[in-house]
């Protein structure tokens, strides 16, 4: 085994997962044990440093590059970025493995889109609330038609931060993209039609009391309906995990 091959070595408890092995890495890139222009090792090292399949090496490694923390060299294998600091704040596909992860982003957008909500609220002009009225209309429609609507919702979330009139927060919503509550999680397969009716009904509910109190100028009703919007997602994928565990 070759100094290279070492690398990974450090690790006491080895990672099973994806997220796991990426943030070993990328610690150890921070840390310096793997310094700016050093070769990784070998997925096979990896491989057999940490038990985990070359799957899962090949998409912690991804998720480094995505980073901006490693580069890759056909033919010679990945390497540390020569100034190994992300280039900026992401969320990709890859790290919504579990529910526990969708809560963390769902935690980030409580703080972000409650500070929005007010702001929309002070600052709408009427090209906002045109925006918002269409992107509210296509969301019932997705949800009346049996859809999942994660588009629909996204873009709804996102012309409530446009509204700010501070292009920085669209800017991070951008970041989440509509994988910011992956259909993979949203279950909604599982339920039956009374519940799924159940479950749009509220969501149009929500929506439209958002929607209303940014229309009605009122800062802290829009505060309060987002909030309660967002804490009710959050308590349904905490049913979700815990009912996951049980079984």
């Amino acid at each position: 085994m070759t100094d290279r091959d070492k690398a990974v070595t450090t690790t006491r408890q080895p990672p099973n997962l994806r997220s796991g092995l990426a943030d070993m890495l990328t610690a150890q890139i921070e840390s310096g044990d793997l310094k700016p222009g050093q070769r990784l090792p070998t997925e096979l090292a990896i491989m057999r440093a940490t038990g985990v399949s070359r799957t899962i090496v090949r998409e912690a490694l991804a998720t480094l590059r995505a980073k901006g923390l490693i580069t890759t060299r056909q033919g010679l294998g990945a390497f540390v970025s020569n100034d190994p600091t992300a280039r900026s704040f992401s969320i990709i596909p890859n790290d919504l493995q579990s529910i526990d992860e969708v809560l963390r982003v769902l935690e980030l957008r409580m703080g972000v889109e409650y500070e929005a909500a007010g702001l929309a609220a002070l600052r709408r002009r009427q090209e906002d609330l045109d925006r918002m009225q269409d992107r509210l209309d296509a969301l019932d429609k997705a949800l009346e038609e049996g859809g999942y609507g994660a588009q629909e919702d996204c873009a709804f979330h996102r012309s409530i931060l446009v509204a700010t009139q501070n292009s920085y927060y669209s800017r991070l919503f951008d970041t989440f993209g509509d994988i910011m509550v992956p259909r993979q999680w949203a279950r909604l397969d599982k339920m039956t039609s009374a519940e799924r009716k159940r479950h749009a009904a509220r969501m149009r509910r929500e929506h439209h009391a958002i929607f209303t109190a940014i229309r009605n100028s009122d800062e802290a009703a829009a505060r309060r309906a987002i909030r309660s919007h967002l804490s009710k997602s959050a308590a349904r994928f905490e049913e979700l995990r815990d009912a996951s565990i049980s079984s």
